[in-house]
């Protein structure tokens, strides 16, 4: 059977069998057979041309990739509380990347307070053609009175969500800010194939539960997350002008998610 994965990927590449194959270090033959599937790579060489041709073993060859421990993979590191995040990663994931940048959270204020390159880099990041792209909770909405009641804050967390959309009102012409009113399971924050996922726990503070760092291998992980940030971003409403405000009330309530 025809290996389609690998043929069309080396179309995309514009590479024929011959140019696979010194890339490779291989004969055309070869690739050849890997086309018509008569063989699978040695994994040494299946991981050669996976960097070559710009796709995941898995997908080349998914019935010899050991499914498990791909997914294992994934999952870089884990804090068992936001704080314990080395504080340089937020900044460092964000500088590098070069296609997108997604944040869902209610207000996430703790990026702009802690981090004076928040901002600046976000912002350049932007102008450099990356997708950028903010989700921050709806301040009328249901969900972010019901975080309200649950934290007894009395409004702070609608007020912490004010004060990051002054924030980021600024790049309302370089970078996409939607609202939503969804029930906020995961704060997510995603660097094209890096993510840091913030859990949520009834009755604590993000900045008190645990952080997921994950990095995009064959999806298991990395794919679910996503999938939900795309789900809330098709259910939300552009920000309108006069909700911004440049209110920084509900700052001092700190550690809302």
């Amino acid at each position: 059977m025809v290996n389609e994965r690998v043929r069309r990927c080396m179309l995309r590449a514009g590479l024929d069998a011959e140019a696979l194959a010194r890339a490779a270090q291989v004969s055309a033959k070869t690739v050849d057979r890997w086309l018509r599937g008569d063989v699978v790579p040695y994994p040494r060489t299946r991981h050669r041309v996976a960097g070559i041709l710009r796709e995941d073993e898995s997908y080349l060859w998914p019935g010899v990739v050991d499914q498990a421990a791909l997914a294992g993979a994934e999952m870089v590191a884990a804090y068992p509380r936001r704080a314990d995040v080395p504080g340089q990663l937020w900044t460092e994931l964000l500088q590098h990347a070069d296609r997108s940048v997604d944040l869902l959270a209610f207000a996430g204020l703790f990026l702009t307070e802690e981090h004076p390159d928040w901002m600046r880099l976000l912002l350049s990041r932007a102008q450099a053609g990356v997708r950028v792209r903010l989700l921050l909770g709806d301040p009328r909405g249901a969900n972010l009175a019901a975080r309200d009641t649950e934290y007894k804050i009395s409004g702070g967390v609608a007020g912490r969500v004010r004060a990051v959309l002054a924030y980021y009102r600024p790049l309302a012409r370089v970078a996409e800010i939607r609202v939503h009113d969804t029930p906020l399971y995961n704060s997510i924050y995603r660097f094209d194939d890096e993510m840091l996922v913030n859990t949520h726990v009834y009755g604590i503070r993000a900045a008190y539960t645990p952080v997921l760092r994950l990095r995009r291998v064959d999806g298991a992980y990395f794919g679910a997350y996503l999938e939900s940030f795309e789900r809330v971003w098709g259910s939300a409403r552009s920000l309108p002008d006069d909700e911004a405000g440049d209110s920084r009330a509900g700052q001092a309530a700190g550690g809302a998610a």
